[in-house]
């Protein structure tokens, strides 16, 4: 992988970091009362309204299409982190735990897309942003069908491995839509209810 696409998805990987934990300050831990379906339609929610807007050319309400791609990567996060917990884990954890897990998902990934890359060079940079949202969206519609089958799969990987491909796309998006430079938007605005 090319030193600017490390340089560009440690960037963005970084700027949603920020945000999780600003958002982990302001609510706790609440998401930890999400069961993983429900973590999987909060993604497909966000993805849709992505697509609804490349589609429609406009949107109505002000949140834009950079901060749902923010989301869906945190969302993914939240699930991963869900699917490592113990069962018997708490349901409010403190911040310096979140922050580990946080970075161990993340750091997870991160491995992840270097072996991918190697493999197929930097294909992604040749995709549209459109054809970014269909992929999750298709991987959201896998990873639906796996959790309805109870992760009785004959042949796939689990849902794990679709959650990292989502948020992997969802960094590319965002790189391809220049959303690197730091943005109050991302961060600072009260209003921003990505989460």
């Amino acid at each position: 992988m090319s030193n600017q696409t490390q340089h560009e998805y440690d960037q963005v990987i970084g700027q949603c970091r920020s945000l999780f934990l600003a958002k982990t300050h302001d609510y706790g831990t609440a998401w930890r009362i999400m069961r993983l379906p429900s973590v999987t339609d909060q993604i497909y929610i966000k993805a849709q309204r992505i697509r609804s807007i490349q589609e429609k050319g406009k949107q109505l309400v002000a949140d834009g299409v950079d901060e749902e791609f923010v989301a869906i990567i945190n969302y993914c996060v939240i699930a991963l982190m869900q699917l490592r917990l113990p069962a018997d884990a708490p349901l409010d954890l403190e911040p310096a735990d979140v922050a580990a897990a946080y970075d161990e998902q993340v750091a997870e990934n991160r491995r992840l897309l270097f072996a991918k890359n190697h493999d197929y060079g930097e294909a992604w940079r040749q995709m549209r942003v459109e054809s970014i949202t269909d992929i999750i969206l298709m991987k959201l519609h896998r990873t639906k069908q796996i959790e309805d089958l109870a992760g009785l799969t004959r042949v796939s990987e689990g849902v794990d491995a679709n959650y990292r491909d989502m948020l992997n796309y969802a960094v590319f998006a965002l790189i391809k839509r220049g959303a690197l430079a730091p943005s109050p938007n991302l961060i600072q605005n009260k209003e921003f209810k990505a989460l």
